[in-house]
């Protein structure tokens, strides 16, 4: 019986042929804890869905809760990485448009792996870690805040930390609740619109105007 209660992987894949390996295991990982949950996951039916023997997960990960961690980490990468190209995308735009972009690559976050993100935040006990949703919304929150300063003539709002944590928080909480609730509104251009509009009536001197007039240019 193995005690190692460590979240750290044991060594750290060099060559391709074991990088391949980690690979598999994690993605076996992420189907177990999908198909069976958390509670009845177990490094030895990851072994075996993954096609490794139990010892060779062992010579990378010493325990579940590391493989859940390692797991929990490249997901929250890849988020993170991906609201970055879109934000990229987005900031140098005009103020309409860039909230238009920033909106909907907010909401295709939580197209990536859904039913991967609701394991992690509803069923694995956070030892320490935070929310993966929490560290999102940090993360974009601190990108949002940098896209505020350079805007800082073209919106209302003077406190920039106030006003990040204000959008963020308010885009999460309806993109949760769609997410929970009404699906279908992720896939649906006018749930970007409703929402971008939202946050140009808190950010623009003259409330939504801007945006509405440009929406009324397009049609």
């Amino acid at each position: 019986m193995r005690s190692d209660t460590s979240t750290k992987p044991r060594k750290l894949p060099t060559q391709d042929r074991s990088k391949e390996t980690v690979e598999a295991i994690l993605q076996a990982t992420a189907l177990v804890l999908k198909r069976e949950g958390y509670d009845r996951a177990s490094t030895r039916r990851v072994a075996e869905v993954a096609g490794v023997s139990v010892g060779s997960l062992y010579q990378y990960f010493p325990n579940k809760e590391s493989l859940v961690v390692a797991l929990y980490n490249r997901h929250l990468r890849e988020l993170i990485s991906m609201f970055e190209v879109r934000f990229e995308e987005s900031v140098r735009a005009r103020l309409p448009e860039a909230i238009r972009g920033l909106v909907g690559a907010s909401l295709r976050l939580h197209t990536v792996d859904p039913e991967l993100h609701r394991v992690l935040v509803e069923q694995i006990p956070r030892s320490g870690r935070p929310d993966p949703e929490d560290a999102l919304a940090s993360r974009v929150q601190e990108m949002f805040r940098a896209f505020l300063e350079e805007r800082e003539a073209e919106i209302r709002p003077e406190k920039l930390d106030l006003a990040a944590f204000m959008v963020i928080e308010a885009v999460e909480a309806i993109t949760h609740a769609a997410v929970l609730d009404r699906p279908e509104y992720l896939e649906v251009e006018d749930f970007v619109e409703e929402i971008s509009t939202l946050v140009l009536s808190y950010l623009s001197p003259d409330g939504a105007s801007d945006h509405e007039r440009t929406q009324d240019s397009r049609m």
